[in-house]
């Protein structure tokens, strides 16, 4: 089954993607998750199902004629419920929030290119006898510009202080049409997009999305501990308008690489990036559960961003 979704996902994106016009947005996208249970990957018998949302909101307006000021509001939540039954000291269920806003300033110039600076702040909690442990702090830096009329290009950095310790992401911005019908975008390694306008009102294509965070547990068993979860979701999508700005999203894929793994909380790591730890001499708690198929269905309001 996985060899068969690599094969068709390495088809799509050789030949197509989604059909969202250069210069729009989604404004608003709120979104539902449902993964087919998995194994757990040792210690337990029976299986685990994960559930979610991902909801996000965008907003901005002008300071200046070439200064905005733009805010991002992203709110995750994961459920795991697991068959098997765990140790009083390991959350089981899981219910993990997090709230992540992306605010500052962009700033446009005269040859064309795009700087944004944006402060970072999450709230990343099992949102029990919540207080100040659950706030992580970050930022983003980028500048990108024109290369030509269908292709802009950039590059920078988010870095946020993580429960494992400092975390940092070089990104490239990516915002490329490379026909009519093909259109290319990301802020890799994070997002991905390649769309294909099957017509005016129907896209397809591949969508890659992998993050890593971290949520403080604060119930009374486990006190003072935090989840780390990781994924990589591989999917093609479908992505349809109802009325006018509103569209509807459909995605079928796969997970790579997940986990819900706990720790003390004085457990960390001296530095990370992308898929590499330094100073990583961390002790798992929990036992997780198997990659497997996931399926998001998405609400969006979609409008064209004034120049």
């Amino acid at each position: 089954m996985l060899r068969s979704l690599i094969i068709l996902t390495l088809i799509v994106f050789a030949a197509s993607l989604q059909a969202q016009d250069r210069g729009t947005r989604d404004i608003i996208s709120l979104s539902g998750r449902y993964a087919l249970p998995g194994e757990y990957k040792e210690t337990y018998e029976g299986k685990a199902a994960e559930t979610g949302m991902l909801n996000s909101l965008t907003a901005g307006f002008k300071l200046a004629p070439r200064t905005m000021f733009a805010i991002n509001v992203n709110h995750f939540y994961f459920h795991v419920e697991d068959e098997a039954e765990m140790p009083d000291d390991i959350a089981s269920p899981i219910n993990i929030h997090g709230i992540i806003v992306r605010a500052g300033i962009v700033q446009n110039f005269n040859n064309g290119g795009e700087m944004r600076l944006l402060a970072a702040p999450r709230l990343m909690s099992d949102f029990q006898n919540l207080d100040g442990n659950s706030m992580q702090w970050g930022a983003l830096a980028s500048y990108q510009n024109d290369l030509n009329a269908d292709l802009n290009l950039g590059f920078g950095a988010m870095f946020n202080r993580e429960l494992f310790g400092p975390y940092l992401v070089p990104i490239i911005l990516l915002d490329w049409r490379v026909s009519e019908r093909w259109y290319l975008e990301g802020m890799i390694p994070v997002t991905f997009r390649a769309h294909y306008r099957v017509n005016e009102g129907l896209d397809v294509g591949f969508n890659h999305f992998g993050l890593i965070t971290s949520y403080y547990l604060g119930d009374e068993e486990y006190a003072g501990d935090y989840l780390e979860r990781q994924s990589i979701d591989l999917s093609l999508f479908a992505r349809q308008r109802i009325y006018k700005n509103f569209f509807i999203e459909g995605m079928v894929g796969r997970t790579v690489g997940r986990s819900y793994r706990q720790y003390e909380g004085d457990q960390t790591v001296s530095f990370a990036i992308p898929l590499v730890t330094f100073g990583d001499e961390r002790t798992v708690k929990n036992t997780t559960f198997q990659d497997g198929m996931i399926f998001t269905l998405k609400l969006i309001f979609n409008m064209q961003v004034p120049d």
